[in-house]
Formats: C-alpha cells, sequence, structure tokens
C-alpha cells in the first residue's frame, strides 16, 4: 500500500481550535433560521447557487442550479423551491436527497463578493401548483426540489477577494481555458467518441435542452 502522502493529521476539534483564534462574537450570532427581507432580496438577485448533497454513506456531491435572477421561488419564510431543469439526468442531488435529506445552499451575485448561505433539509416535489410557478422560457418543470430552511447566514468575501473571481483583467485568456469536450472525450470509458462528436453533443445540448 502507498504511503499516504498527507502527514501531521488533525484528529479532534481541541487540536483544530489550538490553531487559531476562535470566531468573533460577530461571526458566532450572525446565524438566522428564517428568510427575513434581506435573504429574500438576495436570492430574488441570485441567478447562480450550488446545492451540497450527500448521500447514505456520506459520499458527497456539489451541483450547480442556474437561471435568470430570482429562479428560486420563495414560498414564505422558511422554505424556498428550486425548478430542475434538464441535466444530464445522473440525478447525484436527487439521488442522495432521497437517502439524505440534509442540504447545503449557496447563492451567488455577479459582481458581489459576498454570498449567501443556507442549509436545510430537502425534498423532491412534483406538486402542478409550485411548478408552474417555476415555468421559465414557456416550459414547466416536472419536479423541483424544495428545502425547509434551517439556518442562513452571509458568507465573508474573502475567497472572492483571493480568487479574484470578479475581476475581468484577471480572467484568463480564452484561448487558454481548459477544453471541456477534449476532457470528456478523455474521460468516457467503454465507447469511442471523439473530442468533435463531444463538441457537437454539447453544443446541440446548451442549444436546444436548457429548459
Amino acid at each position: 500500500m502507498t504511503a499516504s502522502p498527507f502527514k501531521a493529521i488533525i484528529q479532534s476539534e481541541e487540536e483544530l481550535r489550538l490553531l487559531n483564534s476562535p470566531p468573533s462574537e460577530l461571526v458566532r450570532n450572525k446565524v438566522i433560521t428564517r428568510l427575513d427581507s434581506h435573504c429574500r432580496e438576495f436570492i430574488s438577485k441570485s441567478p447562480l447557487l450550488f446545492l451540497s448533497t450527500s448521500d447514505a454513506e456520506g459520499s458527497c456531491d456539489v451541483s450547480p442550479r442556474g437561471d435568470a435572477p430570482g429562479f428560486v421561488y420563495i414560498l414564505d419564510d422558511t422554505r424556498l423551491v428550486i425548478p430542475e431543469r434538464p441535466g444530464n439526468r445522473r440525478y447525484d442531488s436527487l439521488l442522495n436527497i432521497l437517502q439524505n435529506p440534509s442540504a447545503g445552499l449557496i447563492f451567488i451575485i455577479p459582481g458581489l463578493e459576498e454570498t449567501l448561505r443556507i442549509n436545510g433539509k430537502a425534498c423532491i416535489t412534483a406538486d402542478p401548483e409550485l411548478m408552474e410557478k417555476l415555468s421559465a422560457q414557456g416550459k414547466i418543470p416536472q419536479i423541483g426540489i424544495g428545502v425547509e430552511v434551517e439556518e442562513c447566514y452571509i458568507h465573508c468575501a474573502k475567497a472572492f477577494k483571493r480568487s479574484k473571481l470578479w475581476d475581468p483583467e484577471q480572467w484568463p485568456k480564452r484561448e487558454n481555458l481548459p477544453n471541456p469536450a477534449a476532457i470528456i472525450a478523455d474521460h468516457v470509458r467503454g465507447i469511442k467518441v471523439t473530442e468533435e462528436q463531444v463538441a457537437r453533443s454539447l453544443a446541440e445540448s446548451y442549444e436546444k435542452r436548457l429548459y
């Protein structure tokens, strides 16, 4: 067996806490348990969120969900619904939710470095009335992800400041970006597929199957 490259493994909360000072009083007390007016405004202006889930064994997944700002429907102070638009049909997040309802959300607004984090319990709903409210581009989703909110709080901007994500001058040139079609073609197992075939398939999917 190959020796682990990871040394000095931290194995307890006590060890972890000794590495740094405790969180500030502000940080300890910023969590709320409902969608107040500030959370509602943030969600209404967010075109993108990341959804984290895990299965019964703890295997994790993080998946993006995005659409026009306000695509997430807020039912009341503790419940919201995320439309499930057409995707790759692997259903990683949905299968996890069936086994383990705990879920975490991070809402992002372009240009704003702070994010909104929401933790809670998720379910899969096919309620026709709710699906009607989640329609977009004339298409009504078959299902949505309902979330019962347990925690809400603003996450600081340090990661975005370090990464300079919203600074266009720091973005790499397009010709230097990774090539998704080439990556998929190299990763696919069991079938022969070329980069060009994958590129055409992706383009068709983005053009015809967004909704």
